[in-house]
């Protein structure tokens, strides 16, 4: 037999195996505790939502559902050592959009590929991302900001949670939909930018509706639009950014769950099923409803497109506002 004859024949007993195996595996999955991978550190939005998860899979899989918190390089850290576990449905990535779409358009070095080496399951939830500034700016609309910002050109400090952040990317559509300049000031996470936007150090901010939520119901912040295509169902009187005219910013920052490619199916279906369930229970709902965030449960195939459509769409913004990590 040829090289490749014994290859070719390697490939189909290897698919076989799986074909064969898999409904098996799914029948005893999960026979152990799972791994759930946040490449963001404790206490944080993502980690909020993604435990309020996981202690809810517990419950509908009958198995212990553990969080192991891998931060750093916008999630590329976390990503790759899921793109690079088992493919047995013990080791999960509960991703934000930058960890999968935009990161893997900022730098040139990607130890993974998003398409090839992850299994989507579901998306989990949307996160509005909302423009902020403090009450005494003399500015009600997103509209009144883009005038001052007319008036005084890149003069007005507007903060970020980090250079090629989504907060980062929704500024960069908002100032190109406005025809506007601010003066761009990247932090390491939105605690800082929060703090020195608190402080009066910068303008502006678009952040996380979890991570804003408490400073706008408590008055310490002015939510002046979302960067969302729809309202969010806690911030009903915060209008879009579209319908105060200003189009094409919608920067939702999504997190969904996502296994190692070449996960039995059937696995990634039952995770899927549970994932569904999580999110349709009241006490799960409630909550992340009340945090800002909204439950957006899609199927596996939906995901993969989102995540498909997602990473071309922010590659074009990255490439045409020159965004690049150092």
């Amino acid at each position: 037999m040829t090289l490749f004859g014994r290859r070719f024949a390697a490939v189909a007993i290897a698919a076989c195996w799986l074909v064969a195996t898999g409904p098996a595996q799914a029948q005893t999955y999960p026979a152990r505790t799972i791994k759930m991978v946040i490449a963001f550190p404790p206490g944080g939005p993502t980690d909020f939502v993604g435990r309020l998860l996981a202690d809810k899979l517990k419950e509908l899989l009958g198995q212990s559902v553990i969080i192991e918190n891998k931060a750093g390089a916008n999630g590329a850290i976390g990503a790759d050592a899921v793109a690079k576990s088992e493919p047995d449905g013990y080791t999960l990535f509960f991703t934000t959009v930058g960890a999968v779409a935009i990161t893997p358009n900022l730098r040139n070095d990607m130890p993974y590929d998003t398409l090839r080496d992850f299994a989507p399951v579901s998306l989990v939830v949307n996160n509005t991302t909302v423009l902020v500034v403090s009450p005494s700016l003399p500015a009600s609309s997103a509209k009144d900001l883009a005038a001052m910002a007319k008036a005084k050109p890149e003069t007005l400090a507007f903060a970020s949670t980090g250079l090629g952040s989504m907060p980062h990317l929704a500024l960069e559509l908002y100032q190109a939909s406005a025809g506007v300049r601010f003066v761009h000031v990247p932090y390491r996470g939105a605690a800082p930018a929060l703090t020195d936007l608190l402080g009066g150090q910068v303008t502006a901010l678009f952040a996380d509706a979890p991570v804003l939520m408490s400073q706008i119901q408590g008055g310490k912040l002015k939510a002046l639009g979302a960067a969302s295509a729809a309202r969010n169902a806690a911030l009903p009187d915060v209008p879009t950014l579209a319908e105060q005219g200003f189009a094409d910013t919608s920067a939702d920052n999504w997190y969904g769950l996502l296994a190692p490619a070449r996960t039995p199916p059937a696995v990634v279906a039952k995770l899927h099923d549970a994932v569904v369930e999580a999110l349709d229970a009241p006490d799960v709902r409630d909550k992340l409803v009340q945090s800002g965030a909204i439950p957006a449960p899609t199927s596996s195939a939906e995901f993969g497109k989102l995540m498909s459509d997602e990473l071309a769409r922010w590659g074009r913004v990255v490439k045409e506002k020159n965004i690049r990590e150092d």
